[in-house]
């Protein structure tokens, strides 16, 4: 029974040790396995039983119908007649359908979009073709509709209906049966008449509150099954300009006085993405275009229009699905009155839009469902007919949910135009809200231009106008939208073009240049020992400049420079994109620059005498104090020598069309007297300059102007560079066979402890088992959390996302590996230490006579040891505390590779650190049991004690003389150690190193003196340091322990049995 413990611990381990090294292929097959368990679904199958009850709801509508064509003779298949995020209304009564909780009633501090959207989507679930009769067909669909923030976009697995509902949104979903026909009214349309079953929320018998049930628990609704729902649909026999409304009515069946009756609701949508668009609507086209192209402001505006083959494609990416809408120009030139040039175009302003007051801050357009068909014509020329759906969204409302609506109405401008390589223009006509046969609403005239110059001005990949061609007195100024660009997609759009940016701040960037870098002994100092981002050399000079354009495009958080005194909140998100430097424009794509001896036949000399490069940027900063210039169109130069930025800037001023005329100096409606430096951190001696980059944005206008705004100044989190991240990525493998090496000779050594035991048997009852179970603490937490043994690190779930690319090399897993096989090894002899002490003194108290006080105790080791402990703890966290409230900037915050913040809490932080320096002093209670035992013996090792103690001192020796370059990518920092630690400081990096040579020096002393001879060396005149020496720790020596214990009442057989159970 004496090896029980023992037997447990090792079955303990060596059961974990499978877990350890297999988790994550376990983990990954059982999910697998599950989502696809999940997924697998069988047939279903529809039933058609209510198809006679159908019929005698739905016979006005059969005896109106006409003969079915055939599949083939079909424009489009009863299966494409389905609508997502449709529109919904109930007119205001007595019996309303659906209730909703608005989460702002809830949540006083709710700051998400307010405004609900009233959704309907429907699907055809089956189609009866073998049951078909002359002049219908039987039909299975689903409706879901409801209230919501979000949408209702994705199709249903399965068409069972049932009631959902939670704070912003309520989803009711209806199952019906029923058939389709065609009829010739109203110009030929095709019907489905339905009837549904559902589950619908039952009402209070209070009129005035008949949701009352939903303000306590909408958890668990009340629920009424309900199958008298009658459902029509009627959609247009072809898809064009004119005819693409879905008008549906939905009525309840049931008497007025039954709590399943509900008011009737009105369903809106249009034919979407399935269906073929027939472009024939050329009289009203040629009515707003001709003669083509419209003379607008932009056609001799001097910028160069794309008039590739590419259009309809370069309009795809530009529309597509994710793109993002455009954005909406305030009407800065109109001088008319306020009601006039605060009209938004064509639309409808509703009094979210109206509350901008013209300025349309908030204010989205998107551009929906647009078809495009492009044609060769003779020559190099083509044509392109296009025709889409504009939609414009208010500030209040979730933008991504209205983008995806597919109702119409005085929110949107259904239009269709032409498109000619000979001018690059898009003109097509509009048609506000649910237009006629008659498009007695087709009044706009759209223009669309994608651009193939920019500059500090024109930064659109796309924009155009809305303008009105009617005579009446309801026009409106001509509304104009736009889209920025995004250098890192521009190679998307723009593949078999050759776009350019053209220069024109550089004169005034060079006086901004004279005016801050005056010549001075530390300009010459920094020139000469610093190094900041420059052009590599590189296969071809676009690699080398693209390069550095991700080097100098950095997405940070930022910080006011200086700091102030009361912590800020919230930092500031600070972005600066590069969209040209040199003669590159963007980023990689292919055929985009051309020739590369065609731009610089020199190269080399243009990477060593090149010291100025022309760069044009775009900043953007998050916040209400910087709401003035949120974003800023910049143009400059960068001197790589000082790695710093000169840049003349341009802020958008159009929102405040009312006060542009009483400014002066504006360029296109830009306030360009803005100045603006960015200084880059070094790229190499980091430890010299603090890695951040700084930024300063300033005004040169008089501070009585009404454009006027304070000077800026931030300073952002550590930077990263590209090569910096290389470094990060291969300094893993070294410092993990460092961490094989260390673990290797911890080993060796606490083996060496085990040999060196065997022939020392009376020292060893004064091992100390509080220094052990330090030591086997601290191998065994790495083998349950997963973090790493003997260096710390800072785990995170943003680690396996952002390092993906070191999974991929093989022989890193095999570091990981054998690392943990020999953290298992280390906890193993450590266990076997802990084993062998426990048993020498358990020998102890068996001899006789029994002497149970000579047999060395913890307890007072291990109460001294943790008072040291937590008194140490309590003046590190208010150390921590003084020093951190002066430096807001020092918070316990970690970035992942996305930029997002996780942020735990500092006594956390500060004991996990503790319990690594707490490893690091292992030694502290064998000093401790030293004095207290008054050892005469050499109960440890000198290669065990100073090896180890060697082991735990190489991360700070090796955090000292290393470079600390900080990851604002990984949470965890190094691997090997975390120079954002308290304890991996500099002054850390010094003091616990001496701290631990001091006990070990104290540990050896203690062994190398007996008692009596250090109490007498440590005693000044009369006062000794140490107690006076005890005989209760006093030992007979081992062979006479032997005889007693051969003579005692154990007898000798016993004796021989314990002996070979130790070994």
């Amino acid at each position: 029974m004496k090896n029980t413990a023992y037997v447990v611990v090792l079955v303990w381990s060596f059961c974990w040790l499978p877990l350890i090294f297999g988790f994550t292929n376990s983990y990954t097959i059982g999910t697998t396995a599950v989502f696809e368990s999940t997924i697998s679904e069988s047939t279903v199958n529809y039933n058609y039983d209510r198809i006679d009850e159908v019929k005698k709801h739905c016979a006005p509508f059969l005896a109106s119908a006409s003969d079915l064509k055939h599949e083939v003779d079909r424009v489009y298949n009863i299966e494409d007649l389905y609508f997502v995020n449709g529109d919904w209304r109930q007119e205001v009564g007595q019996s309303p359908l659906l209730p909703y909780i608005d989460p702002g009633i809830q949540k006083s501090n709710f700051s998400d979009f307010k405004t609900p959207l009233n959704l309907a989507s429907f699907w055809i679930m089956d189609v009866d073709h073998s049951h078909r009769s002359k002049k219908s067909v039987s039909v299975n669909g689903l409706l879901v509709m409801g209230t919501t923030l979000d949408s209702f976009r994705d199709k249903p697995y399965h068409g069972s209906p049932h009631f959902q509902m939670w704070s912003g949104h309520t989803q009711l979903s209806i199952s019906f049966q029923g058939i389709y026909t065609e009829s010739k009214k109203n110009g030929g349309e095709r019907v489905m008449c339905l009837l549904g079953s559902t589950m619908l929320p039952s009402r209070e018998s209070d009129s005035s509150n008949p949701w009352e049930w939903a303000k306590a628990n909408y958890n668990q609704p009340p629920l009424l099954q309900d199958d008298q729902i009658l459902l029509v649909l009627h959609y247009p026999m072809s898809f064009t300009l004119t005819s693409r409304v879905i008008q549906g009515e939905m009525k309840s069946l049931n008497s007025k006085s039954n709590l399943k009756y509900f008011d009737e609701v009105r369903i809106f949508s249009q034919l979407g993405q399935s269906v073929k668009y027939e472009f024939g609507s050329e009289s009203l086209v040629s009515k707003s275009c001709a003669p083509y192209p419209y003379h607008d402001s932009f056609v001799n505006g001097g910028i160069d229009i794309y008039k590739g083959t590419g259009f309809c494609e370069i309009l795809g990416i530009i529309t597509g699905e994710g793109a993002g809408p455009f954005t909406i120009v305030p009407n800065w030139r109109c001088n008319g009155a306020d009601a006039y040039c605060s009209k938004l175009g064509p639309f409808v302003s509703d009094k979210d839009i109206k509350a901008t007051d013209g300025s349309f801050k908030g204010v989205k357009l998107a551009m929906e469902n647009v078809k495009c068909e492009q044609k060769a014509a003779p020559g190099n020329a083509s044509s392109a007919r296009v025709a889409a759906v504009f939609r414009a969204i208010p500030p209040l409302e979730n933008q991504y949910a209205v983008a995806m609506r597919s109702g119409l109405s005085n929110m949107t401008v259904v239009a269709e135009g032409i498109w000619k390589s000979s001018t690059g223009q898009l003109c097509m006509v509009g048609c506000l809200g649910s237009v006629d046969s008659d498009g007695s609403t087709c009044d706009s005239r759209i223009c669309l231009y994608i651009p193939l110059s920019f500059s500090i001005k024109q930064r659109s990949i796309i924009f155009g106008s809305f303008s009105s061609t009617s005579r009446s007195n309801d026009s409106y100024f001509p509304l104009s939208f736009e889209k920025l660009v995004q250098p890192t997609e521009l190679w998307n759009y723009f593949r078999n073009s050759q776009p350019y940016y053209s220069y024109s701040k550089i004169e005034q960037a060079g006086v901004i240049l004279e005016k801050n870098e005056p010549f001075s002994f530390q300009t010459v100092v920094k020139k000469s020992l610093l190094h900041f981002p420059k052009v590599e050399d590189t296969e071809t000079l676009r690699t080398g400049l693209s390069l550095l354009a991700e080097d100098l495009t950095l997405h940070r958080s930022a910080f006011p420079d200086p700091l102030p005194r009361s912590q800020p909140k919230i930092p500031t998100h600070f972005q600066i994109e590069v969209l040209s430097l040199g003669p590159m424009f963007g980023r990689f794509w292919n055929g985009s620059y051309g020739d590369e001896e065609t731009l610089y036949p020199n190269e080399s000399q243009y990477t060593q005498k090149q010291l100025l490069m022309n760069v044009s940027a775009q900043i953007m900063l998050d916040g209400e104090a910087y709401s003035n210039f949120s974003v800023l169109f910049l143009e400059g130069l960068y001197d790589t020598l000082v790695g710093k930025m000169y840049l003349a800037g341009c802020r958008d001023v159009r929102a405040s069309w009312n006060i542009l005329f009483e400014s002066k100096d504006l360029e296109a409606g830009l306030d360009c007297l803005i100045e603006a430096t960015v200084s880059y951190p070094p790229t190499a001696a980091r430890w010299l300059v603090n890695p951040t980059a700084r930024i300063s944005i300033s005004s040169q206008r008089s501070e009585d102007d009404p454009l006027y705004f304070s000077t800026v100044k931030l300073q952002t989190l550590p930077v990263m560079y590209r090569r910096q991240r290389e470094d990060i990525l291969s300094r893993r493998g070294v410092e993990g066979i460092l961490r094989i090496l260390t673990l290797s000779f911890a080993i060796a050594c606490i083996s060496g402890q085990l040999f060196y035991i065997n022939h020392e048997v009376d020292s060893v009852p004064f091992m100390s088992l509080v220094m052990l179970g330090v030591q086997a603490l601290g191998y065994s937490l790495p083998l349950i959390t997963g973090a790493e043994a003997l260096f710390k690190r800072k785990s995170s779930e943003s680690y396996e996302n952002s390092s993906s690319y070191l999974e991929k090399n093989q022989w890193l897993n095999v570091i990981d590996y054998v690392v943990k096989l020999l953290v298992m090894v280390a906890f193993l002899v450590t266990l076997r230490l802990c084993q062998k002490v426990w048993k020498s003194r358990v020998r102890l108290l068996s001899r006789s006579p029994r002497e149970p006080h000579r047999v060395p105790s913890e307890k007072w080791v291990f109460l001294t040891t943790s008072t040291i402990h937590v008194i140490g703890y309590v003046i590190v966290l208010i150390i921590h505390s003084a020093k951190t409230s002066q430096i807001p900037v020092q918070m316990v915050e970690y970035l992942d590779s996305s930029g997002h913040s996780h942020t735990i809490r500092e006594w956390e932080t500060k004991l996990e650190e503790y319990v690594g320096l707490a490893q690091d002093f292992f030694l502290l209670p064998q000093v401790i049991g030293n004095i207290i035992w008054q050892i005469n013996c050499k109960p440890l090792r000198k290669l065990y004690f100073i090896g180890i103690t060697v082991v735990r001192l190489l991360p700070h020796f090796y955090d000292y003389i290393m470079s600390p370059v900080r990851n604002p990518y990984f949470a965890e920092e190094y691997e090997f150690v975390n120079p954002n630690m308290d304890f991996y400081s500099k002054f850390g990096d010094v003091a616990i190193p001496a701290t631990a040579i001091f006990l070990a020096v104290a540990v050896y002393i203690q062994q190398k003196w007996n008692y009596e001879k250090l109490s007498q060396t440590l005693t000044i005149g009369r006062r000794r340091l140490l107690p006076l020496g005890s005989r209760a720790y006093e030992r007979l020596p081992s062979k006479s322990v032997e005889a007693e214990l051969a003579s005692g009442v154990n007898g000798n057989t016993k004796l021989e049995t314990e002996h070979e159970e130790e070994e």
